[in-house]
């Protein structure tokens, strides 16, 4: 099962970054997959929070139009929510100690602990999450060597 970051969702969407190609053909070929795909609630909340803010996101997307592709998403067969499980918040605060987290980065630890309750590959381009034990992290967008 795959759950993915909000900024791979964002990079597909954002002509103007220098991502998107890769993000967007990423983003087709892994809905496309049939594999199992997870969003998170702060996913969501993230996507439509920033595709819609002019100061962040060059060509922003209005309310309508950004729910619209969030429900394009959710209506596919394969795609899902992901919600904390009993084990959420134990696994959570341990990566919370352990990885020394504060301010910004808790949102990571959360993506880290769904990631991590429910055995998920969490696919995001973001390093940060690297920091985390016992989460499996891929990041699509990275060149081979």
């Amino acid at each position: 099962m795959i759950l993915i970051d909000a900024n791979l969702l964002i990079y597909a969407y954002d002509a103007s970054s220098e991502f998107h190609e890769r993000a967007r053909a990423w983003l087709e070929g892994t809905f496309s997959s049939g594999r199992p795909i997870r969003l998170s609630w702060s996913t969501v909340h993230a996507f439509l929070r920033l595709t819609t803010h002019a100061a962040i996101f060059q060509r922003p997307f209005s309310m309508r139009e950004a729910v619209e592709i969030v429900e394009s998403w959710l209506a596919l067969s394969t795609v899902d929510l992901l919600e904390p499980g009993a084990a959420y918040w134990t696994i959570f605060r341990q990566l919370l100690d352990k990885s020394q987290i504060r301010g910004p980065l808790v949102m990571d630890a959360h993506l880290a602990a769904l990631a991590i309750e429910h055995g998920a590959i969490l696919h995001s381009a973001d390093r940060d999450f690297l920091r985390f034990g016992g989460l499996r992290v891929v990041n699509p967008l990275a060149r081979a060597s």
